[in-house]
């Protein structure tokens, strides 16, 4: 199963001045092309830091999101950072200056028009609201921060370069709601259904209060689900604990 990740890139995220939407949506994006989020990070905007995890994403063949940090403006770093990681010069797109151009008109330079300098090497993501473009390099997406450009932005990469992975792994779950019971009363049968069952991915979800409940279950291929939760609900009952199905 393809791995997706994102990178949430601002200061204005880290110090709450503005909220982020963007992972919500990211899930929600991949979830409705039957893909699913592996992971997700927010990052300062900081050059080294920057370099710093774009090369290490970079190492994996994970398919990577990142929102923000790619305006003109010296509190962005995003496409300088990519290059670095990359030990790769920074030039400007042709095909970037041209939908600048064609925006902006005279007033695309002299300021504009830095944005279409990237990594050696990228290509173009178009953005249908302004024409600035973004721009990807390998499986790595640089989108800007505003929502209403990045996110028809990373649908139309998945649309266009991703098509062949939709849909192509399903992702079944199932859960049992656990009355009056805590975690570590269960955590010798999660254990065995985690080594009985390695397909699946186990889950358990406490809710605290007067009556403490667990919602206990598994994700992963139909069959392996329906295994794991057969065994899932056999322990429960054999541990003493009522469960309903959810």
């Amino acid at each position: 199963m393809q791995n997706f990740g994102i990178y949430i890139i601002g200061d204005e995220i880290l110090s709450g001045k503005r909220a982020d939407q963007h992972l919500v949506q990211a899930i929600q994006i991949l979830k409705t092309r039957g893909l699913t989020l592996t992971w997700a990070q927010y990052l300062a905007d900081d050059a080294a830091t920057l370099s710093t995890k774009f090369a290490q994403s970079f190492a994996t063949p994970d398919i990577v999101f990142s929102f923000g940090g790619i305006g003109a403006t010296p509190d962005d770093y995003t496409r300088q950072a990519a290059a670095a990681a990359l030990n790769l010069p920074i030039e400007r797109h042709t095909g970037a200056v041209a939908e600048i151009e064609a925006q902006f008109g005279e007033a695309a330079y002299p300021k504009r028009v830095l944005m279409a300098d990237f990594p050696k090497g990228a290509d173009l993501i178009p953005n249908p609201v302004n024409r600035v473009a973004g721009f990807f390099i390998g499986s790595h997406y640089f989108l800007p921060g505003f929502p209403q450009m990045a996110w028809p932005m990373m649908e139309w990469v998945l649309d266009t370069h991703y098509s062949n992975l939709f849909h192509e792994y399903v992702v079944s779950e199932a859960a049992i709601l656990v009355n009056d019971a805590g975690e570590s009363q269960l955590i010798d049968l999660m254990n065995a259904i985690v080594q009985n069952h390695p397909q699946t991915k186990l889950f358990s979800l406490p809710k605290l209060g007067p009556n403490k409940t667990i919602e206990l279950g598994v994700k992963g291929p139909l069959e392996a689900v329906n295994a794991a939760m057969a065994d899932i609900q056999s322990g429960v009952s054999a541990a003493g604990f009522p469960w309903q199905k959810i």
